[in-house]
């Protein structure tokens, strides 16, 4: 394992690296080191010219990603005002860091909450059969406005909707994800990384300019909606969130038993 929590692999052959969130152990979960990384790892992108597409991963085939470290995310101090909110996540995607250079996840196990910072910002998704997405904001007294605005984005507003406000107690597979497009080809499991990496590989093959510009194109399509959505986020979760402490009693007394469609 990388010591950042991230390990980087780059073909310079095909033009393709895979970026892998490197800590099984945690099910992939983001630190603060990690989510400084990722943003550094993405701008540091626009400036490789052999490399031409991208793969985002998890290891260990458990999670994709669980979203933000619980130990970590108690140390992010929070502005008073109910308007503005300090998010350690903002800042993980490729978009919000000015790469237009296609990236493709490769979903494998469970992706949950802050996965979807990442999930939103791809190109398109590719998830092994035991693949689930789920969000559990709302179980443990958490306003889910940055994840929901983000997969808002690539699913129809009825099955965002049920998965930010059934929580924890419901899962979507990966055939229902694949129905609702938000899934574009679901592998065996353990083959996402295979597909999306000859996905990308074919990406990458192509004339770099007509690629990005395409991808350019693509978001421009949504981005004025989406950027104004998430202007509101920030007070959305301040003025919604229970307090600390008190998450983190609703997590302890959390139930394993969950439904998955």
């Amino acid at each position: 394992m990388n010591a950042s929590g991230i390990s980087v692999e780059r073909d310079r052959e095909t033009g393709v690296a895979v970026v892998t969130l490197d800590r099984p152990e945690r099910l992939n979960a983001i630190t603060l080191a990690m989510a400084a990384g990722l943003g550094a790892l993405w701008r540091g992108f626009r400036y490789e010219d052999d490399i031409r597409a991208i793969v985002v991963t998890g290891a260990g085939g458990r999670a994709f990603c669980t979203g933000i470290d619980r130990d970590d995310a108690g140390r992010v101090p929070q502005p008073s005002s109910p308007y503005t909110v300090d998010d350690p996540l903002v800042a993980i995607g490729p978009k919000a860091n000015d790469l237009w250079k296609p990236v493709i996840a490769a979903v494998e196990g469970m992706a949950c909450g802050g996965a979807f910072y990442l999930l939103g910002e791809a190109e398109f998704l590719v998830a092994g059969e035991t693949a689930v997405f789920f969000d559990p904001h709302t179980t443990y007294g958490m306003v889910s406005a940055f994840e929901t605005i983000h997969m808002a984005q690539r699913m129809p507003f009825g099955e965002i909707a049920r998965m930010a406000l059934m929580g924890s107690a419901e899962r979507i597979s990966a055939r229902r994800a694949h129905e609702i497009g938000l899934v574009s080809e679901v592998t065996e499991a353990g083959g996402a990384v295979a597909a999306a990496r000859e996905a990308a590989a074919v990406i990458a093959a192509c004339p770099t300019g007509a690629v990005q510009g395409t991808v350019r194109a693509l978001w421009t399509a949504k981005e004025a909606v989406r950027s104004q959505a998430l202007a509101q986020a920030p007070h959305l979760v301040t003025l919604g969130n229970l307090p600390a402490d008190r998450q983190a009693e609703l997590f302890a007394r959390r139930r394993a038993g969950h439904r998955t469609r």
